[in-house]
This record gives C-alpha cells, structure tokens and sequence, in this order.
C-alpha cells in the first residue's frame, strides 16, 4: 500500500485534467465539450442545469443546445474515464479502502432511464427516484467516486419500448444493488495498482448482504461489511461440535448472538480510541456462513463484530474476512464508513448529482462521469503533479 504522496510542483489546470481523464474521446470537438462541461459544472453555483451551465460559460442557446447534445446524445464511452480517474486517485493520495454507495436522485416524472418508486430507509417512505450505485477510493478524509452503476428495474430491462427510448444497450439487464456492487469492485479490481486495499462498506438498509459478502470471499477480496441484524451466521460452538461432512448447522441472527447471557463465552470485547480519544468498545465472535462444506464462502472463518452504538439507533454489526489481520487496525476501518455518505452529499449539493435532465441511459452515464471528474479536479487537482497519460 502507498505510505506516502509523491511530490506536487503544482496545481493542475481544469483543462489539462480533462485532456487525460477524457483523452479517449476520438474527435476534437467531444474533448472541447468535455472540458467545458467540467468547467461549468466547476463554475456553476446552484442547480447544474443545461441552460445554467451553457450560461456561466457566457454561451449561447446553441451553447446548451451543444451541453445537451455532447452528454445526452453523443455515443462516446465512459468506463475509461472511470480508469483514469481510478489512477488519478491512487497515485495522488494514501488509499486506505474502497467502498460502494448507494445515490438516491429523487425524479418528478417517469420517463427518466430507470425511474422506479422505491422505499428509501433514511425517509421512511417510498419516493419516485432513480438509484446510482457508486465506487469509491477511500482516503483518510474524503472518498473519491470512481465508477457508477444505474439500477434498473425489470420493467425498464423487459420493456423493448422502454430499453428503445432510452437507449438501454442490448447486453444490460436488470441486476440488483447487490450484483451493481460486485460488479463495481470487479471493475476496480481490474483498475487498480493497489490490490490489497480492502473493501469497507455499509449497505445494510438496503440489501441483505449475502449475495455481496459471498462474492466478495469467492473472488478473494478483503472485506469489511455492515450487516443487518437478521443476517444468517453460524456460531463457532456448532462448527467445533460437528465434523465437516456432518448437516449443515442450524444459523442463527447476527444480532442474536450478542443478547445479554447468550453464549457469552463465544463473544470477546475490544475498545479502541477514537480520533478524539475517546474509548470505543466492540464486541466480536468468530463465525462462519450457512452452507455445505464444499461451498468455499461457507468453509472459512469470519469475525462478526457489533458496536459502538450510534446514538438511540440499533447497534452497528460488520462482518470481516480479516480474521488474521490486527483487530485494532480492523476496528478503525468502520471509521471510514461515512465518507462516502458525506461525498454523496457535497455531489448532490455542489456537482449537480440530482440535475442531469437527460432520460437516456448513456446521458446518465455520461453526466456521472463528468460529475466525478469534476469532483476529482475539485479535490485533488489544485495542488496535484503535471499529469502524464497512461500508456
């Protein structure tokens, strides 16, 4: 993992950045409409509309018509923006994780690609919205998007007028937020020089987990995962009692197996100080999933741990294939879990997350990756080495 930054001789400008993160584009012009996209929505106080953006470039109605056109109509790839930006990333700051997050974009009509009613925990109500499913590099003090998925629901993949209007390529189907997930972390995976960075997310309030966390240890990934608290685990007392070949154990709740007076000789306690010095006290148990011995995500070992309690709220659990790993430098790891919260709020507020006004699936795409590069540039590029394009 990197221990240090590589030294900065000074910042970077908008439009160089965009030259390497958008260098893929083929044509002249595509490049020009990128860097100035990515400036307006630098430049842009309030909503990152079209038309607002085309005016603090001093443009023209033909200026957003031109916005418009580029992001919404223009057939030009994104992934490789994504790779860029991933490189961008961890060249020029100490990753300590990656995480995937979960953009809820409110919508007031239906035709926008991939619109759905959906209940969304933190408002306790269902709302009409589009679902971004986004990757994240993790540093100390910011995460750093890079890569998205758009969730869509069966009937906007078995819908042909549908996948028509709004330009749904012929090899998307509908996949949950679960397979979105693992599907991002492929993908950084595939990306990444940092191979040994570990996962940390919390997707608790809005997926079970099991889908995730067994691809997650099938593809050898260091993990540490929020679960809910009926998430199925088996105690370490049943694997001991019973021989590998025996029935599968009988599972039991995560959060079950911290009651008072249950099992207590299973459960060990650890604290750890905050950033504040303040005590920290986790509880933890050595499980292992449901399933045959034969199945290689059931077969080992994970650290389930509950705590410290957020508030009135119920008590955090994680899931940890890091069982060799120092529980201390474990435990600080859910100290990262609210970074790409608090991203997801300054793209909503100040990059216009929830402004793109296009309904196709690749304008989606397109303004999200725009949007990153914005972000990225905001963060990193004012102080960042002269860029050189990666061969």
């Amino acid at each position: 993992m990197l221990t240090s930054l590589p030294p900065r001789p000074g910042p970077v400008s908008a439009f160089d950045f965009t030259e390497v993160v958008f260098g893929h584009l083929p044509r002249v012009d595509q490049r020009r409409w990128a860097h100035a996209y990515l400036d307006a929505l630098l430049a842009t106080p309030g909503k990152k509309s079209v038309r607002r953006l085309a005016e603090s470039l001093a443009g023209s109605t033909s200026t957003a018509q031109s916005l418009h056109q580029f992001v919404n109509a223009s057939p030009w790839p994104w992934e490789p923006a994504y790779g860029e930006l991933m490189r961008w990333a961890e060249e020029h700051t100490v990753p300590r994780a990656w995480t995937i997050d979960v953009a809820v974009v409110r919508k007031r009509g239906e035709h926008s690609c991939g619109v759905h009613r959906r209940f969304v925990p933190s408002t306790g109500r269902s709302v009409n919205c589009q679902v971004g499913i986004g990757a994240f590099l993790v540093t100390d003090d910011d995460a750093l998007p890079v890569g998205w998925r758009l969730l869509l629901p069966r009937i906007w993949t078995e819908d042909p007028a549908r996948r028509s209007r709004t330009r749904i390529p012929h090899d998307v189907d509908a996949r949950g937020l679960e397979m979105c997930a693992l599907e991002l972390v492929r993908a950084m995976g595939e990306r990444s020089r940092l191979g040994e960075v570990p996962f940390v997310a919390d997707l608790s309030s809005h997926c079970p987990g099991t889908s995730l966390i067994r691809g997650l240890s099938r593809n050898h990934r260091d993990f540490l995962v929020g679960v809910p608290a009926r998430f199925p685990v088996v105690p370490d007392r049943h694997l001991r009692a019973r021989p590998c070949d025996s029935a599968a154990p009988l599972a039991t709740p995560a959060a079950d197996l911290f009651e008072a007076a249950r099992d207590q000789h299973l459960v060990g306690s650890h604290t750890i100080r905050d950033s504040g010095g303040r005590p920290l006290t986790f509880r933890t148990a050595l499980v292992r999933l449901p399933g045959p011995a034969a199945d290689p995500a059931a077969a080992r070992a994970y650290r389930l741990i509950a705590g410290p309690a957020r508030g009135t709220g119920p008590q955090p659990l994680w899931l940890t294939n890091m069982v060799s790993r120092r529980l201390d430098d474990v435990l600080r790891l859910t100290r990262l879990r609210t970074r790409s919260t608090q991203t997801l709020d300054r793209l909503e507020q100040d990059y216009g997350m929830a402004d793109f006004e296009g309904r196709s699936y690749p304008g989606w795409h397109h303004h999200m990756a725009l949007m990153s590069a914005a972000y990225m540039h905001a963060r990193l590029g004012a102080d960042a080495p002269a860029l050189v394009r990666a061969s």
